[in-house]
């Protein structure tokens, strides 16, 4: 049975003793919070590696991200006709619209997005928070480097390949055959087999 009352007193219980604490107040801004590695604050840009796929564009869920190309030619010494691509003209990303989900930093399949942990450039003019590829390729200067790699983990595909290519000829490791279902010629029983005639010869 509950007392009348009982739910107050244990509620100013909490409050009393929290009210004997002393209270831990991080003084920012003048203090510098410790953010963990990881933190995601604006998205950079690092342009040559842009090769205007769209595919940062196309998988965003808010679409505050917009791109404009133009194809441009180029001649190639020896090629029987010129060679296209893509130049950037415009990569421009909304932040008062993106909700930091990392999809397209995820989604570039040739590194041109990175995190940075900076999350000072709050604006008073909400349009001002629509960065362009040149404010995007500022922020590149404040991206933190890789982690180290683990020791006891799997090595990287570079690394396993440059360890491959430091070794002697003759101590490289055979390149793995196909892998596929195995023909009579293999079969360990085919030497076991006999033909018609030998078996009407017995």
């Amino acid at each position: 049975m509950s007392v009348p009352g009982e739910g107050l007193v244990k509620g100013l219980a909490v409050t009393l003793k929290t009210m004997t604490r002393r209270s831990h107040t991080q003084q920012y801004p003048d203090v510098e919070p410790d953010l963990p590695p990881r933190s995601r604050g604006v998205i950079a840009l690092l342009e040559e590696n842009c090769t205007v796929c769209m595919l940062c564009a196309r998988e965003c869920p808010d679409w505050c991200i917009y791109i404009d190309s133009h194809k441009e030619e180029v001649v190639v010494p020896g090629a029987a006709r010129a060679r296209q691509r893509n130049v950037l003209d415009r990569f421009d990303i909304d932040f008062s619209l993106c909700m930091y989900c990392g999809i397209c930093i995820e989604a570039c399949p040739f590194d041109a997005l990175y995190w940075t942990p900076e999350f000072e450039y709050a604006e008073y003019d909400i349009r001002d928070l629509l960065h362009d590829k040149e404010r995007l390729g500022d922020w590149m200067a404040t991206v933190p480097p890789p982690p180290v790699h683990d020791p006891n983990g799997e090595p990287s595909k570079e690394e396993s390949t440059a360890a491959k290519k430091a070794l002697p000829a003759g101590d490289r490791p055979a390149p793995a055959g196909p892998v596929g279902r195995r023909g009579p010629a293999s079969s360990p029983r085919s030497s076991e087999r006999t033909s018609p005639a030998d078996e009407a010869e017995t």
